[in-house]
């Protein structure tokens, strides 16, 4: 099992690019089981989650190949129903392919998912929607088996907003008889990025990028070649590298308008920002600012961004209040931390965070994917060495960070 191994202190400096978004990458393929014949995506990330969505795919029938960052899907043979829990046990964004095959092929056997250890993130706002949509729906030996004799539209209310639901919906609608909305509906990128597609494939999508989606079901959709949008997640975390570390970096092949609410924070932090066509350029400052936040669905503070902001805070000048309000089990980071010398205290879904001059490096272990990358951002800017564990989590969402970083001037080498 890897290991990243840090030594701290050095200001990042320099370009980097981003990568495409997994979360957008992930819903997309999985959308071509809605098609019969052969779709082209092209920069998709090099992740372990991709991987995973493509033998999933492949395990239904579907013929993929793989070149670079292009990615071509072929689903004329695809007529697999079952996805079982050896293939979804490590990726909850495997439950995204119960709406595409239960709108293709009228039935689906998805085995509960799993994914990182954040708290319970349940799919049934996914199951309650396909019942208003037709489908009949059991739980039997942890799978979720679903038929229907056809889906057919319906009005959604999600109690919460959900992504994956929305997105699983949304699918699922595209080649229901009739018209759906769904009220209550995710506004993040990811699923305008979703909803483009499948529009491109010959649905009817309205609102995406509202709280209100209206989709007018269609016979059936054609392949489509769609280009990955970029990751805003990681365009984040590299902002926050370069302002943790006082350095300045530009970063490309981004989309700053999705990135709006930390770039506020940034500022607020401290960091000079300047925003270009597909760039963001980060100056850090001398010092870092203490400023609270609170994670909301988008385009509020983005949960996947909490971690590493956090990191930003250990070492700001006063106290500030990190409030989790998405997943409740998405603060488990701070023990690490602590074990490098912060001073964080928590009160349920809060983090007292207050700064100090340094942190020291230590051996860590990253319990999810965000929380991987706060440690490595941690390691930054600890004297001394931080060795970070069980980074295979880190693997399943961010495209060769270890090396983006050293591309910028950090100490950090990657070690079996």
């Amino acid at each position: 099992m890897d290991k990243i191994i840090i030594n701290g202190g050095k200001p990042l400096n320099g370009e980097v690019r981003i990568s495409g978004a997994k979360n957008a990458a992930l819903p997309i393929l999985a959308a071509s089981f809605l098609t019969e014949g052969t779709s082209t995506y092209t920069n998709v990330p090099k992740l372990q989650d991709i991987h995973s969505i493509k033998l999933l795919l492949s395990h239904l029938g579907a013929r993929i190949e793989t070149d670079a960052d292009r990615i071509q899907i072929d689903t004329r043979n695809a007529r697999g129903h079952e996805a079982p829990y050896d293939l979804v046990r490590k990726m909850r964004a495997s439950v995204l392919v119960l709406g595409p095959m239960l709108a293709r092929l009228k039935k689906a056997k998805v085995s509960l998912p799993g994914g990182c250890a954040i708290g319970a993130r349940p799919i049934d706002l996914h199951l309650k929607g396909l019942e208003q949509l037709g489908a009949r729906i059991s739980l039997e030996h942890g799978d979720v088996e679903a038929e229907t004799d056809g889906l057919k539209g319906g009005e959604i209310n999600f109690d919460l907003v959900t992504v994956t639901g929305t997105e699983n919906l949304m699918m699922a609608a595209c080649l229901a008889e009739g018209t759906t909305v769904l009220n209550n509906a995710a506004r993040e990128p990811e699923v305008v990025a979703l909803a483009e597609t499948l529009n491109r494939m010959g649905a009817n999508i309205l609102g995406a990028g509202t709280a209100v989606i209206t989709i007018e079901g269609v016979s059936s959709l054609n392949p489509v070649t769609m280009e990955i949008i970029p990751d805003r997640i990681e365009a984040g975390t590299l902002m926050v590298a370069a302002a943790l570390t006082h350095g300045d970096v530009l970063i490309t092949h981004c989309e700053p308008e999705h990135l709006g609410a930390v770039i506020d924070k940034l500022k607020v932090a401290g960091a000079d920002i300047t925003i270009g066509d597909h760039t963001i350029r980060v100056k850090g400052p001398d010092t870092i600012q203490s400023a609270d936040i609170q994670t909301m669905p988008y385009p509020g503070f983005p949960t996947d961004m909490q971690a590493q902001y956090m990191v930003l805070m250990c070492v700001a000048d006063g106290s500030s209040l990190i409030n989790e309000t998405i997943f409740e089990k998405r603060l488990i980071h701070v023990s690490e931390l602590l074990r490098m010398g912060a001073d964080i205290t928590i009160s349920g879904q809060t983090a007292l965070v207050r700064g100090i001059s340094s942190l020291s490096g230590a051996p860590v272990m990253a319990s999810d994917l965000r929380a991987s990358a706060s440690l490595i951002l941690a390691g930054l800017v600890a004297t001394g060495e931080t060795v970070v564990n069980r980074v295979y989590h880190l693997d399943r969402g961010y495209d060769a960070l270890d090396k983006k970083l050293a591309g910028l001037g950090a100490d950090i080498r990657r070690e079996k």
